[in-house]
């Protein structure tokens, strides 16, 4: 699993990667592929219109060549001089114009776009022009041109630079196109985003697994050892019952005996635990609850740790402040929380163990504090302390066991109990463990 993780990542972030490429390159050709169809749509539209209009103003009904001047072989600059050709803007209004560019442009499938134009006459002056049209012809670097003649191949104006022209200006042309793309962009991102979505809950499970893996192969090293012990003891009791001098003696068989049934007690107890978490796992631990006194359950409890405080050369400053400590919780629960803290601060203690007892209420709440100046613990400790089978590193505390399961197992029936408990540790200074308990 360590070797193949990193492995699993790397590839998992190439294909990312190159997929990434693929879908920016796809969008690039995309852009330009819709810039240039945009483009040839328009251009046909506006031919529509020049087509359109030049029927119109060019045409052999609405201008007559004399009857004096047809069949001779006149220059350009005396034919034009002769010939008035019509303007646009005696024929159409800014407004039919507009319609019929806004109708062209419906029929090659351009429903919204915006633009600007203007009717530019054969000395280059505007006929008839939108409001913006001068305002976006100054703007060349964002907008894009469209030019057309108004004229007819086969009539009299035709090469006499007469003609008039119909020119569109888009604005901001590629901000437009990007525009007409939105739904493929939004499409393309909730799908890249989901890519990533889903490597990151990959890599996560991964993590995840390898993380599980490690807790699952420290708990089973860490029950083989709590098991080696009383079983290698077993044994060497039941052998030395075999002695013949030992069965002689009445004490030392029930010397003997009375070890192999603590540590039979020890292994009992050790399952019990392993079978406690399970029913935690499944929530079906039963609590039995009624209204006790906490100060008093604390002070009695407390008196059983006297050995291993003495064992410790450590002491305890007991502050029990709580006027009101009646709480409604389980007592067998709440005693077997309480001596989980107060075995934890003596087991991870250093020299001169202080453990300071506190408890004090308010209004709805009873509060229990059991700070100690032990080892403490790191800022990634004291994240994961509370959960199952984590095992906090111990530095050079080597004769700490367990099998990680008693924080969890007081996390669950605080919370189990409607209440709440903190931690606050500083790494070579000690840790406090504050419980809240709403009063009965």
């Amino acid at each position: 699993m360590k070797k193949t993780l990193p492995v699993i990542i790397t590839l998992v972030g190439l294909s990312l990667l190159g997929l990434i490429i693929l879908q920016a390159s796809w969008l690039h050709n995309l852009v330009e592929l819709q810039e240039q169809q945009i483009s040839n749509k328009i251009f046909r539209a506006q031919y529509n219109v020049a087509t359109e209009l030049s029927k119109e103003l060019y045409n052999t009904n609405s201008v007559k060549i004399p009857k004096q001047l047809q069949g001779l072989n006149l220059k350009d600059d005396i034919f034009a001089n002769v010939l008035k050709p019509r303007l646009v803007s005696h024929q159409f209004s800014l407004t039919e114009v507009k319609e019929m560019i806004e109708s062209s442009l419906k029929k090659e499938d351009i429903k919204k776009i915006n633009y600007e134009f203007a009717i530019i006459d054969n000395k280059n002056e505007s006929e008839m022009f939108t409001k913006d049209f001068e305002k976006t012809f100054i703007d060349s670097n964002n907008r894009k041109r469209f030019v057309y003649n108004i004229t007819d191949a086969g009539t009299p104006y035709e090469n006499l630079g007469l003609a008039q022209r119909l020119e569109i200006l888009v604005p901001n042309f590629e901000k437009q196109v990007w525009g007409s793309l939105i739904w493929i962009l939004i499409g393309s991102g909730l799908f890249t985003i989901i890519i990533f979505a889903a490597f990151y809950i990959t890599v996560r499970t991964l993590f995840t697994q390898k993380k599980l893996s490690e807790i699952k192969s420290d708990f089973i090293n860490n029950m083989t050892h709590e098991f080696k012990t009383p079983i290698a003891t077993i044994s060497l009791a039941v052998d030395a019952l075999r002695n013949e001098k030992v069965l002689a003696d009445v004490n030392k068989i029930n010397y003997f005996s009375g070890i192999i049934k603590e540590e039979n007690k020890r292994m009992n107890n050790q399952v019990e635990t392993i079978l406690q978490a399970a029913l935690l796992e499944k929530k079906e631990l039963q609590f039995n609850t009624k209204q006790i006194n906490a100060n008093i359950l604390i002070a009695t409890l407390l008196d059983n740790y006297g050995l291993q405080l003495n064992e410790k050369n450590g002491k305890c400053c007991l502050e029990l402040d709580a006027q009101n400590d009646l709480i409604d919780v389980d007592e067998l629960h709440f005693a077997n929380v309480i001596s989980n803290l107060i075995d934890n601060a003596i087991k991870y203690s250093k020299e001169n163990l202080i453990i300071k007892i506190k408890s004090y209420n308010n209004s709805n709440s009873f509060y229990f504090e059991v700070e100690d100046n032990g080892i403490g613990m790191s800022k990634d400790t004291v994240k994961n302390v509370f959960e199952k089978f984590y095992r906090a590193h111990t530095g050079n505390v080597h004769n700490v066991k367990g099998f990680g399961l008693g924080m969890n197992y007081v996390k669950t029936v605080i919370s189990a109990m409607q209440g709440d408990i903190s931690l606050v540790s500083t790494l070579g200074k000690g840790s406090t463990f504050k419980i809240e308990i709403p009063l009965a």
